[in-house]
């Protein structure tokens, strides 16, 4: 038991009894106080397609959303896609997150993102990415800016230490694009003093061992996370260890979708801290409780069937232990970790206050047990960003509701149906006739 001081943004002091007249007092009795939740890869964009895809597979997902429904994404969609997702995170705990935004299909749409980012308020690591705009390989298309342009964001948007939106870059990657190109997006990152967040060991490019041949021109470094991984061998796992590198794990995707295995344990074995990230909302819901059950349960699995076999097993890992994974491991991945992911004296203000009082929790017998096994979004009560009152009484402040509810359902009805998609005229859902692929294309 005991309180937290915030001034001036940070926190202050955390002490028992803390008295201070003139501060403004959140009764938090029957509560879990904690840091922020920190959500290390989420492509923010897609809140305009949520739950569009529930059964897709990786091959689906590409088609869909890289090739056809990203394609026809104007500026607003991208702002109000972003915006209604950073606040679900919000909403969830989530405190701060990496947007790794692949719809910078014109400077306009990467603008959009930016000022929705901005408005939610939440602390945001923006990773600037590829366009998905149908036009082929973007390293082919003449006098598209990607990753060049992140060299003038750094100095019109990002030009500050002490801001809320920090720059990363989105990089595709040697699995995805020519080396040549990989290098440069490493080089452009550098240049710029902005971090590198890539997708590695995907589903069967991942397991070409691309990145350990990219890795012999001493390109990675500690400036880099690493995201899924599922499909690296020991030589690329090895690489990212030695050279300090972050990993991110979206499991129920990774599992959902194809990717591979999520490969907690092989993070584990290489003394690689694990983040957790949600990754896509089209097909998972946007909360941290989820991504750490299943971290939880499928380390645990992993152990128990080695000793099962009458091997030896890891150590079993505690949900103490998963909680880091989403805070701490995920602000070092996020390049936070002197800022938020704990709750001490002079962090950042990023703060939550989990409601144990709920029938599903109550009794409180165990803090860490009842955070990672009990709880959902229903228990985030307050939710405070850089000592911002953001959610307070389980409800979202200062959010014209409204106004984002027509302008989300404006932009899904544009979306969809230029992408020729079907709506229902009665429940306006997609209706999927047969399979994703199978579906008319716009005329």
């Amino acid at each position: 038991m005991g309180d937290v001081l915030v001034r001036d943004g940070r926190v202050a002091a955390i002490e028992r009894n803390l008295s201070l007249e003139e501060a403004d007092v959140i009764d938090a009795r029957g509560a879990i106080v904690m840091p922020g939740f920190v959500d290390s890869h989420r492509h923010l964009w897609e809140g305009v397609i949520r739950n569009a895809l529930p059964d897709a597979t990786l091959v689906d997902y590409l088609v869909e959303v890289n090739g056809r429904l990203g394609t026809v994404y104007r500026p607003q969609d991208a702002y109000i896609g972003t915006l209604i997702s950073a606040l679900g995170a919000l909403n969830a705990g989530v405190t701060s997150i990496l947007d790794w935004s692949h719809i910078q299909n014109t400077p306009a749409h990467t603008e959009a993102v930016i000022a929705a980012l901005t408005e939610s308020g939440i602390r945001a690591v923006f990773a600037y990415g590829p366009p998905s705009n149908g036009k082929g390989p973007w390293w082919l298309q003449h006098g598209h800016e990607y990753p060049q342009a992140v060299r003038q964001l750094r100095s019109s948007h990002f030009n500050s230490q002490d801001q809320r939106l920090t720059l990363a870059v989105a990089a595709a990657g040697p699995e995805i694009a020519p080396v040549e190109f990989a290098a440069q997006e490493w080089r452009v990152a550098r240049d710029i003093g902005a971090r590198i967040a890539v997708h590695v060991g995907t589903g069967p490019m991942g397991r070409l061992g691309k990145l350990e041949a990219f890795g012999r021109t001493e390109t990675l470094g500690p400036d880099t996370t690493y995201i899924h991984c599922s499909g690296l061998n020991a030589h690329e796992w090895q690489m990212i260890a030695d050279t300090g590198g972050s990993v991110s794990l979206s499991g129920a995707i990774e599992m959902q979708m194809g990717h591979g295995s999520p490969p907690v344990q092989a993070a584990l074995d290489y003394g690689l801290a694990p983040s957790l990230s949600v990754d896509v909302e089209c097909s998972q819901p946007g909360d941290m409780f989820g991504q750490m059950r299943m971290a939880f349960a499928l380390q645990r699995m992993t152990a128990h069937e080695l000793t099962l076999a009458g091997k030896t097993a890891p150590r079993l890992m505690t949900t103490r232990d998963v909680l880091s994974w989403a805070t701490i491991n995920g602000a070092v991945a996020n390049g936070l970790a002197s800022q938020v992911g704990r709750l001490s004296p002079g962090m950042q203000a990023d703060v939550i206050i989990l409601r144990a009082d709920c029938i599903n929790v109550m009794p409180l017998n165990n803090a860490y047990g009842a955070i990672v096994l009990a709880m959902d979004t229903s228990n985030v009560d307050t939710v405070i960003v850089g000592g911002q009152m953001l959610k307070r009484g389980g409800q979202l402040l200062g959010i014209d509701m409204q106004r984002i509810k027509r302008e989300l359902n404006s932009s899904r009805d544009h979306v969809m149906t230029t992408a020729g998609y079907e709506l229902s005229p009665t429940a306006a859902t997609i209706c999927n006739k047969h399979t994703y692929a199978s579906l008319a294309r716009p005329k």
